[in-house]
């Protein structure tokens, strides 16, 4: 099973990073990157699936943490850049995201008294805490009936890149093996697995500035005198 398992996930996470990559350069909105954004949600989809099963094959706590919490980024990111109002998959994915900062939260309370290289108590506590302000975003959103304008595209965007960001890392950080060696261990590699936070931010100052982001005010009914 595992090798399948391997060539697929090595599959989706070639052209996820290609896809997103071409999802951040093109214009926004446009059908260019509504295609190259439907296809990376659904290799990312893939990745995280394959990776959460051979996590549990190797027991690697780690990648079973970045596999949850890259299928949960993806999922919800998605469909805040489907539409507006919510449905059933807005509270699922609210159940996934509060069950994982949970199930997490208790893995590195664990690894503090049984200390795994894999799964180091401060990457647990930082990933939790992500998947709780996610969370609270979510019960805000499902209070609210819904989202629109600024805070929908900003929505998208953050969950977007920090399930890019999982993937760079996961490729640029984590399988150096497969660089030349002078590049293992180098800046040029951090950078590459760092770049989709200052795109993010780049992108969240723009949302919140421009005024082409704004929610566009429904119209009045028109009443018909009888």
């Amino acid at each position: 099973m595992r090798l399948p398992l391997l060539i697929l996930h090595i599959l989706a996470g070639t052209v996820g990073l290609l896809s997103g990559t071409f999802a951040i350069a093109v214009r926004k909105g446009s059908r260019l990157h509504r295609a190259s954004g439907n296809i990376f949600t659904a290799a990312m989809l893939t990745l995280a699936s394959s990776a959460f099963c051979l996590a549990i094959m190797k027991s690697q706590h780690g990648n079973i943490i970045g596999s949850i919490i890259t299928f949960y980024m993806i999922t919800t990111a998605w469909l805040a850049g489907r539409r507006r109002g919510i449905g059933r998959l807005d509270l699922a994915a609210l159940l996934i995201g509060a069950g994982g900062a949970a199930a997490i939260i208790t893995l590195g309370v664990w690894t503090l008294h049984h200390p795994d290289k894999n799964a180091p108590a401060a990457m647990c506590f930082f990933m939790a805490a992500v998947l709780l302000l996610a969370a609270a975003g979510d019960i805000h959103m499902l209070a609210r009936g819904g989202i629109t304008g600024r805070p929908r595209i900003s929505r998208h965007l953050w969950r977007m890149c920090f399930g890019l960001f999982i993937a760079t890392g996961s490729f640029f950080l984590g399988q150096q093996q497969v660089f030349p060696a002078f590049l293992r261990g180098s800046i040029f590699l951090t950078g590459l697995a760092l770049l989709p936070f200052p795109v993010m931010i780049y992108w969240l100052i723009r949302v919140r500035f421009s005024n082409a982001y704004k929610a566009q005010p429904q119209p009045r009914p028109i009443a018909v005198a009888t």
